[in-house]
């Protein structure tokens, strides 16, 4: 179940993992304390970096779409975790209405929208497909690699307009599996009497990694306290840059300046632990995701020598929208490989639950590189019981279970400041 990893080790990170393992009951009782006053996301999935100096979330997804990657010995687990989680909005729902992405191509994510219909089934739902596609007028089945079918069908408000569904079909709860990249449809807007899971303002028609990484600058401020351990060993710096044009050159001089500033900074840490590498950041548009729109830099002067293609490329991601909003991110090198393919672990959770997870493998990427690009591929990572309790009588960085039980914590981590985002950006803030 748990692939061989060839990771580079130094003793800054082998020291936070002996720090994260000796301080598991204080992370576990902070973490109940901290979720008694915070209400986690739905779901979740937390890309890491383990740099061998450093481990750090570098990106937090709210609407996953990976879930067919996972070890099949999770689904337990899974079953347990959305049970918690609807029981929070609808503890007597019947009925889950699935909305998916619209005009996505690839069979793996059909497979994922299968694996979360089969999760929420164990737990006692009917589930069904509506599609926010104009173009689907009618129940249209969509075969699978598998030889299994799923079936999308069109939307529908009721009579008063207060409640979305299905024809003959009313649920109790809504899940979206799609990130709102194009914008908010009119048909999801002003649902009042049922649970609409994420919120709206969870899509990238709203949400900004600006706002996420600030937030996740105060957990760690406070868990790193807490364990008596470096902040910035668990988080990377970032900045954000405001009305960047390409194409007229607006804010690109910002932009140089503040790529300046920030490697500035990841020098003068890299300087207090002995690091050697040579610092890079990475460049993304604060809102958005499926990789697109990414660069690494070493130097600003870089900027200035991008080609028409790699500007464009920068400046528009997906659904065709363009960017001017950036944010700026210590760049943080990945040294684990399996069989000599760059790899990177991704975790899912599930309300507050860690439900498995992977690792993101790409053999034509570098240590410094964005993963989530086309030819990557999947290792299945299970978080099984006997993974997800760590050995403490194990030295540091020789268990698998240690080293897994960390990437739930960090990621946790994450969860929570996704959790505080959400709360400081919902437009009726009165439900918290």
């Amino acid at each position: 179940m748990v692939p061989h990893l060839v990771t580079a080790l130094t003793g800054p990170l082998l020291d936070l993992e002996e720090k994260i393992l000796a301080a598991t009951p204080a992370i576990e009782r902070w973490f109940r304390l901290e979720w008694q006053e915070h209400t986690p996301p739905f779901y979740c999935s937390v890309d890491l970096r383990n740099a061998g100096y450093k481990l750090a979330p570098v990106d937090t997804n709210l609407f996953p779409g990976g879930f067919n990657h996972l070890a099949t010995e999770m689904l337990p687990l899974s079953v347990q975790a959305a049970m918690a989680a609807i029981d929070k909005y609808c503890p007597d729902a019947r009925n889950l209405l699935m909305i998916p992405e619209i005009h996505q191509r690839h069979p793996t994510y059909w497979q994922n929208v299968a694996r979360l219909m089969q999760i929420f089934r164990q737990t006692g739902l009917h589930v069904r497909l509506g599609s926010l596609d104009p173009q689907v007028t009618q129940p249209t089945p969509l075969a699978l690699p598998d030889g299994n079918m799923l079936v999308v069908e069109p939307l529908l408000r009721s009579p008063n307009g207060r409640r979305l569904g299905l024809k003959d079909f009313d649920p109790c709860t809504i899940l979206l599996n799609n990130d709102l990249s194009a914008g908010i449809p009119a048909i999801l807007e002003n649902i009042h009497e049922q649970s609409l899971l994420p919120p709206l303002h969870a899509g990238w028609a709203l949400r900004r990694k600006s706002n996420h990484f600030t937030a996740y600058d105060e957990v760690v401020k406070k868990f790193g306290k807490l364990i008596g351990v470096d902040p910035w060993m668990l988080n990377p710096f970032h900045a954000k840059c405001e009305q960047v044009d390409y194409q007229s050159g607006e804010g690109q001089e910002a932009l140089a300046a503040n790529v300046d500033t920030l490697l500035a900074k990841i020098r003068k840490k890299h300087k207090e632990y002995g690091i050697k590498e040579k610092p890079f950041v990475i460049i993304k548009p604060d809102a958005g995701t499926y990789g697109k729109g990414i660069i690494s830099i070493r130097d600003a002067a870089e900027l200035k020598e991008l080609s028409q293609a790699q500007r464009e490329k920068m400046f528009v991601i997906k659904d065709g929208k363009a960017v001017t909003d950036l944010n700026i991110q210590e760049g943080v090198p990945t040294f684990e490989s399996i069989k000599d393919a760059v790899a990177e672990p991704v975790v899912y959770m599930i309300d507050r639950y860690v439900v498995g997870g992977f690792y993101r493998v790409h053999a034509e990427r570098g240590v410094d590189q964005n993963l989530n690009a086309p030819g990557s591929e999947y290792v299945p990572l299970a978080f099984a019981q006997q993974h997800a309790v760590p050995d403490l009588k194990a030295k540091p960085g020789t268990a698998a279970p240690n080293r897994f039980y960390v990437y739930g914590v960090v990621a946790r981590l994450a969860l929570l400041a996704a959790s505080l985002e959400m709360e400081r950006t919902d437009p009726n803030p009165e439900v918290y």
